[in-house]
Formats: C-alpha cells, structure tokens, sequence
C-alpha cells in the first residue's frame, strides 16, 4: 500500500520522547494481516495500530513487531488522538470494534479517556516461580486470562527490579507487571510492566495492564479513581477509573512525527 501515512505517538505522556510510542496507520478499508505484521516489525515500536472505518466506527488491529494483540491501550489511545487532530472524526467520541471487544474513547479537556474491559486479578499465592522470575519478593500475586500481577513492598523494590526475562518467558503467558504503592505525591501507585513473550522486555506504558492495575489498588485504597505511575526509562502517567466491569484509561498523547510508505 504505497503512500500510506503512519504517525508515531507518545502516548500516557505530556511531553515527546516520553510515554509509549505506537504507530498510527489509519487505511481506507481492511488490510492483509502479513503485510499489517511487516510493517509493525519494520515500525518496530511495542505496538503498531490499524485502524479503518466501517459503518461509523473504526474497525482496530494491533501488532507487536513479534504478534498480533487482542487489546492495546497505548495505541487505542494514540489513534484517536490521530484521528482527531487529523480531521478524521469530528465528534468528541469514537467507538472502536477490536478482535473481540467494542472500545471507545472520549475527549476529556487536555486528556483523552478510553474505555476497556476489566481485567482484575484472581489470587495466585502458589505462582512464586513468577516472582522469582522477577526477582522480588511478593506481598501478592495475581493473574488474569494475560499476565501476572505482583504487589511488593515499595516502590524501591519496583524501581529496582532486574527479572530474568528467559524465565519470566517460560512462567508466564504474556509476562508480569510490578506494582506497589508510590511513595510521591500526586500518585497512588506504581508499576512495571515485562512482557518477554510478545517481544517486550519491558513495556514504557501499558494501558492494558492498567486495567489489572487500576482494580486491584482502587478495591484496597478504597477509590474510584486513581493516579498511577508506570516508572520505565521513558515514564507514562495514567488515570484509572472504574466502572462496573469496565476500565477508563486516562492520558495524554503527542504525535512525534508521521512517514509515507513507498513500496
């Protein structure tokens, strides 16, 4: 698909160079799936999103450079942020149909507010080998159809976490994510998020991963909203709400710079 635009946006961030990067490719109709895999593997970002109208709303798919994913908040975010300031939707909502879930995403002022599935955690206290893979010691461990949650005891520990990412591969489905509560104001919590199996070590913001997150620390802080910071090398800023059996992901994007395909 010769002259195809595809933007890069930061994305859970203010600021560019920050957040998580994902690649934007709006189309005019549905595409093969070798060539959506080549291109996320040439963008070679944690998640490249494609997205196309159809019946008024955007069909979604998304591609680490390894797999497709069901779900990915970070790119979710980032298209509609594209197709906003692109001119694509009008409206200050959009509906997206992904493999198996209806999305949406909504302007909140500066903030975009997108609307996933629950994913909360069921106790897994005998999965110790997940926090050994992750080289902490647990205060909790969870999982879900995805991944494993672990709470630890600070934010130190989450900081400062090495895992052994051959062996988190082998434990795991997707990987684990890290959390404690945060010790800086303005935030509830913090985490990391490692997904060795889909081809990402550690992931700089995860939208999905929030909506495990965002469950199990508003259930103990007892909150309907929280402030959550995912401390990776680049740092992302999310707003997590809940609603019944669903998820709303707060943050902010910024585009960072588009290409044209020419083969």
């Amino acid at each position: 698909m010769s002259n195809t635009i595809i933007y890069q946006v930061d994305s859970f961030t203010s600021e560019p160079f920050k957040g998580n990067p994902a690649g934007i490719c709006v189309l005019k109709s549905a595409a093969d799936v070798d060539w959506m895999q080549k291109v996320a593997r040439e963008m070679n970002l944690s998640e490249t999103a494609f997205a196309y109208p159809e019946g008024g709303i955007f069909n979604i798919r998304f591609f680490t450079p390894k797999t497709e994913v069901d779900l990915c908040g970070h790119a979710t975010l980032a298209t509609a942020h594209i197709l906003w300031q692109e001119g694509y939707v009008k409206s200050d909502t959009i509906v997206f149909q992904a493999e198996n879930e209806k999305l949406s995403a909504q302007k909140a002022g500066k903030w975009i507010e997108i609307e996933f599935p629950s994913k909360a955690v069921s106790e897994a206290k005998s999965d110790t080998v997940v926090a050994e893979a992750l080289g902490v010691e647990a205060d909790f461990i969870g999982k879900n159809d995805m991944f494993h949650l672990v709470e630890v005891s600070s934010e130190e520990v989450v900081r400062n976490a090495n895992p052994d990412f051959g062996k988190l591969a082998e434990v795991t489905r997707f990987g684990a994510v890290i959390t404690s509560r945060s010790k800086e104001q303005g935030y509830d919590c913090v985490s990391r998020c490692f997904f060795p199996n889909l081809g990402i070590n550690e992931d700089p913001g995860t939208g999905v991963a929030h909506c495990a997150i965002g469950p199990y620390w508003c259930e103990k802080l007892d909150k309907r909203q929280i402030m959550a910071f995912q401390a990776s090398d680049r740092s992302s800023v999310l707003r997590v709400g809940i609603n019944g059996d669903r998820v709303k992901l707060g943050g902010q994007a910024v585009s960072v710079m588009h290409c044209q395909l020419c083969i």
